[in-house]
């Protein structure tokens, strides 16, 4: 009760005297992303396109229209370009508050600067979601452009998202140029360096030796790979110094060379492109060098790519090659970045780095589209189904699941299709039973699973169904569907993304991988 009741209280409070003016604007948007996101965790769903609190058991209602009125109060502080408008649907005893499609993408900008977290990371993978739609803006301001009594060049620039704005010190050394953000609260500093990050720059927090300060600093290497309007501001710094002759001419030329060509010179890195064609993820490069292509080959052979597996060479008859990179190369890339050998895992973490880079300069659909490979890549094989346990809720209900058993195979139908069949022996609910999920492919080569909920079971049909459901959702993320024919039967169906959430769990990955590439020819 207090958890329902008292946080949207505590939140309405705050939100109606930061509109008063009775309490900081800024320290109330991030509070009340913090206390949001923490019930997110709890009792929430998020994907991408989709944010949504479910509030259930007595006087949810009550709690549901609290939480409509902090949503109200937050609209009234948020800029216009990040109002979002959210609904509740009702089903049974729960209630659902959802934001979707571009208002979800507007909340989850304020959640991407204030979800909990900690060392960089957030303290939920739920909050993942968050980052991907995160839009930050640079601000430079011009006037501040000068220099100091010490010789040196400063400015003042700033980066904001979610209606939050964070300023750093720009200085222009006798080496590089230096970002930085002083602060005796560490929470503005962590603030800070995460901003820093969603512009594309790598940034930890540090502390002061022998003091109570903290700060996050970045360097003109680490600015260089950021995105590409800090770069731009950066560069307005040094072209107003070179024309009032504050720095070196020749000094200033590397700077902006650096920061206008960002990572696409990385280590020799060759400039790959990164699109969408119909909707599909191509990344590739081309050169009329075949030394070249030869060199970019033996480099993802040591990465820990295999040619014909994750990507494909192609000469043409004029001696161009291309080098393409393949869905399920990025995804190997992915997953060698984290647990690949020590020089796997670098060669790939700053491969995956730099496409990361490419898609970004690109436009924002195609580094949606990378992000959400590499996230499935490093997720891939990194769970084990050994000891697992797990609570869930579905249709009110809490169930703890525990795995017992699993097995994966392929076998043939009588059509003579290969079909994928998953078994999972688990204890949900305290009734332990054997779960069956049959893969297929269906109409345009789609990927689909199916099983029938037991009438023979314990509670019959819809206590097996709910199980079945209960397991899927604590093993994959996400809910199935429940098809309820009229002949009383009720069929579940599980598609693609529930066959992503089983590549997680190391038992299952590879015989799920084989049937998606013998199936999907």
């Amino acid at each position: 009760m207090v958890r329902k009741f008292v946080a949207p209280a505590l939140e309405l409070i705050m939100l109606e005297k930061a509109r008063n003016n009775e309490f900081d604007r800024e320290e109330a948007l991030l509070l009340f992303g913090e206390m949001y996101a923490t019930a997110l965790a709890g009792d929430g769903h998020v994907e991408s396109g989709e944010v949504e609190l479910t509030v259930g058991g007595e006087l949810g209602g009550g709690a549901a229209l609290l939480r409509l009125a902090t949503l109200y109060l937050l609209n009234k502080l948020l800029s216009d370009e990040l109002k979002f408008d959210a609904r509740v649907y009702v089903e049974r005893s729960k209630y659902r508050i959802t934001a979707f499609g571009e208002n979800a993408a507007m909340f989850m900008r304020l959640l991407a600067v204030s979800a909990p977290s900690a060392g960089g990371e957030y303290l939920s993978e739920k909050f993942n979601e968050f980052v991907k739609e995160a839009k930050v803006e640079v601000r430079l301001d011009k006037n501040s452009i000068r220099r100091t009594e010490k010789g040196r060049v400063a400015a003042d620039l700033t980066i904001s998202e979610g209606g939050v704005t964070v300023k750093y010190n720009v200085y222009l050394r006798r080496d590089d140029i230096l970002l930085q953000f002083h602060s005796s609260d560490r929470s503005r500093v962590e603030l800070a360096a995460l901003l820093l990050r969603h512009a594309g720059v790598s940034a930890e927090v540090g502390k002061v030796d022998g003091g109570d300060s903290w700060y996050v600093v970045a360097t003109t290497d680490k600015l260089a790979a950021g995105r590409e309007e800090l770069r731009d501001a950066l560069a307005e710094v040094v072209k107003t110094a070179r024309d009032n002759d504050w720095v070196e001419a020749d000094k200033a030329e590397g700077w902006l060379k650096k920061l206008g060509e960002g990572l696409t010179l990385m280590e020799g890195r060759p400039k790959y492109k990164v699109r969408l064609v119909k909707g599909a993820l191509e990344i590739r490069f081309g050169s009329t060098d075949r030394n070249s292509i030869e060199r970019e080959k033996q480099r993802l052979r040591e990465m820990g790519l295999e040619e014909g597996r994750h990507f494909t060479v192609k000469i043409e008859g004029s001696g161009k090659g291309y080098v393409y990179i393949l869905r399920k190369g990025l995804e190997h890339a992915a997953w060698l970045s984290v647990h690949g050998s020590e020089d796997q895992r670098k060669l790939a973490a700053e491969f995956v780095k730099y496409i990361l880079q490419r898609a970004e300069e690109k436009d924002e659909n195609v580094r949606k589209k990378v992000e959400k490979v590499v996230e499935e890549g490093k997720a891939w094989r990194s769970l084990t189904l050994e000891g697992f346990e797990k609570k869930v809720e579905v249709n009110g209900r809490e169930y703890t699941v525990k795995v017992l058993g699993w097995s994966a195979e392929l076998e043939g139908s009588e059509s003579g299709k290969l079909l994928l069949r998953i078994k999972i022996t688990a204890e949900v609910g305290g009734v332990k039973s054997d779960y069956t999920i049959t893969y297929g492919r269906y109409g345009k080569n789609k990927a689909l699973g199916y099983t029938t909920a037991k009438a023979d079971a314990p509670g019959g049909r819809e206590a097996d169904a709910e199980r079945f459901s209960a397991l899927i959702k604590a093993l994959t993320g996400k809910e199935p569907k429940i098809r309820r024919m009229k002949d009383g039967s009720i069929i579940i169906e599980c598609g693609s993304a529930h066959l992503k959430g089983f590549m997680r769990y190391a038992k299952l990955a590879d015989v799920v991988e084989q049937w998606l590439e013998e199936t999907g020819r």
